[in-house]
């Protein structure tokens, strides 16, 4: 008998890639904003009810982090409340939750990985909606699962990945920040850590997920063109210029480190550790396929 799960946010990049790993002995029910807003108490409360899966991965977010300074209700909707929404009917039906958070609960001004236990201190709205939503998961619903992660990206959706493809085949050269330093995340493989997370009920509490290693921006921007041209996806290289911060202004500040420390991960969901450059070339590879399709 396949387990049922109920995937949330299916229309994000993270969701279709869920939906794209989902392995033979699992029913996936797999729901996008607008088929149910999590925001809604009653509609969350009638969905669980009424689908009754085994457990429920919460890809949906508010994840416009800069348009979030204007929208601060809109961002804790969907990542505060629709969340405590969900751990709620969670622990009253005994429903698994496995909830996705983010590197934006931290203020970056570490110089050594974050551990899942470190202080939390987000610079701005959407970190602050996110660090909220996974307080009220977390004790609304002790037995749940919070799997922070960042800099996340896939064939699917719109992200830097493929912002820097379309602005690489347009110009001759690009600048990008060089002082903000984090680690990319193939979502395909952030979606195989929360289908482990899924399956293992006695997991509970925060970890992090990302791929190995960290990079700043201008060094995965660099990254994308060489793999980029490598597969044949850029005609010709650009140039591309490290810049500060400050040369660049975003409404939302951003963290300028947001490593994190995934080894209670590798160790705990049986994932094994991949280099983000060897991620990337996959993720590329996997996008060329399917234009050429």
């Amino acid at each position: 008998m396949k387990r049922k799960i109920l995937v949330l946010g299916a229309g994000g990049q993270l969701g279709m890639e869920l939906l794209h790993t989902v392995r033979p002995e699992i029913e996936c029910v797999a729901l996008a904003r607008q088929e149910l807003d999590i925001g809604d108490a009653a509609a969350v409360a009638h969905c669980l009810s009424a689908q009754a899966p085994v457990a429920v991965i919460n890809a949906a977010a508010y994840t416009a982090v800069d348009a979030a300074e204007d929208n601060a209700a809109a961002a804790h909707r969907a990542n505060a409340q629709g969340p405590a929404n969900l751990a709620r009917s969670c622990r009253e039906l005994g429903i698994r939750l496995v909830h996705v958070s983010t590197d934006f609960v931290f203020d970056g001004l570490a110089s050594e990985p974050y551990v899942p236990a470190a202080a939390t201190a987000p610079l701005g709205e959407y970190g602050r909606s996110k660090l909220a939503g996974e307080r009220a998961v977390l004790e609304l619903c002790p037995q749940a699962l919070v799997l922070r992660s960042g800099w996340v990206y896939s064939r699917f959706g719109n992200n830097f990945v493929k912002t820097m493809l379309r602005l690489m085949a347009e110009r001759e050269q690009l600048a990008v920040v060089a002082d903000q330093v984090g680690t990319p995340t193939w979502a395909r493989g952030l979606a195989s850590a929360l289908w482990a997370a899924a399956a293992r009920p006695t997991l509970s509490g925060i970890y992090h997920w990302s791929d190995e290693g960290a990079c700043s921006w201008y060094q995965f921007a660099v990254a994308i063109c060489e793999e980029a041209m490598d597969l044949g996806l850029l005609a010709k290289p650009v140039q591309i210029r490290p810049i500060p911060s400050s040369d660049y202004p975003t409404a939302a500040r951003r963290p300028a480190y947001s490593v994190l420390d995934k080894t209670a991960s590798w160790r705990d969901l049986g994932q094994p550790a991949v280099p983000w450059r060897t991620q990337l070339r996959c993720m590329l590879a996997d996008l060329k396929e399917s234009q050429d399709e």
